[in-house]
């Protein structure tokens, strides 16, 4: 499904969908439905320029709005086939938890992928790649500075983040359904991810407003046929302009963000 987007669409651009109410515009104001509105909006006149949404679960759930993420993944599938649809959610836990954190994924949602932490192993993973057909993106070299933290442990001589890399490529991936997240902040660490992992895909934030170098960003991490990534921009695009004419506003942004991306493939 990826693969098919990224050549049939020409772009690498996934479009964050982080739904803030304090920053809708004056046009939603005290719509019951102003989450999905607002996303629905955004989905409409940035498809022709992205080859993935991702929305992120929080600023759903902490407005109580997990149906109106229903509704929006729904409205995707159905108005924008074949674009895959990341649950950013970034689980983790074992057993017969991590079963029901993959049901919620993907029977509730739908989503096609879904963002899941690594820390707590192999068996706390497994559980989401009972869901035939349906991505596992793996947290490795996160795009906040405190990523670091951890991120950067020595173990074996080697950064933790290099340890999860190689598992994930080498050892996890027997049926081809993981990815890994890389922030475009670290550029060198894409770079030195791409290599051990070979052509698994990559999701990538951290452009726009996080202030990564779209340039550094496809030049460390793009295949050899020039795809491999889902770069992600939400913010920068979400609230390209404050007023009511925010999806022609988020349209431009998109398809400028599409194109820079692009000149560098």
């Amino acid at each position: 499904m990826l693969n098919g987007a990224w050549q049939r669409t020409g772009s690498l651009l996934c479009v964050g969908l982080d739904p803030e109410p304090s920053r809708f515009p004056g046009a939603l104001a005290n719509r019951a439905d102003a989450i999905f509105e607002f996303c629905r909006t955004i989905v409409d006149a940035t498809a022709p320029y992205a080859s993935a949404f991702k929305p992120q679960i929080a600023y759903f759930a902490a407005h109580r709005a997990e149906d109106q993420l229903e509704a929006l993944i729904a409205h995707i599938h159905e108005r924008h086939p074949g674009l895959p649809v990341i649950l950013d959610a970034k689980r983790g836990d074992i057993g017969s938890t991590a079963e029901q954190y993959a049901r919620e994924a993907f029977e509730r949602y739908r989503a096609d992928a879904v963002t899941v932490n690594p820390y707590m192993g192999f068996d706390s993973i497994e559980p989401y790649l009972a869901h035939e057909g349906k991505g596992v993106i793996v947290l490795c070299r996160t795009s906040n500075p405190g990523g670091s933290d951890l991120q950067f442990l020595e173990t074996g001589g080697r950064p933790l983040y290099q340890v999860v890399a190689q598992l994930a490529a080498q050892k996890w991936n027997a049926s081809g359904q993981l990815s890994l997240v890389v922030g475009a902040t670290f550029p060198k660490e894409i770079e030195v991810v791409r290599g051990l992992v070979g052509d698994m895909p990559l999701l990538i934030p951290g452009i726009g407003a996080q202030g990564g170098d779209v340039e550094a960003t496809v030049r460390a991490g793009r295949t050899q046929a020039g795809t491999g990534m889902m770069i992600n921009s939400s913010r920068a695009i979400l609230y390209a302009s404050k007023g009511d004419d925010y999806a022609q506003a988020a349209e431009r942004a998109a398809q400028e963000t599409r194109d820079k991306i692009n000149a560098y493939r």
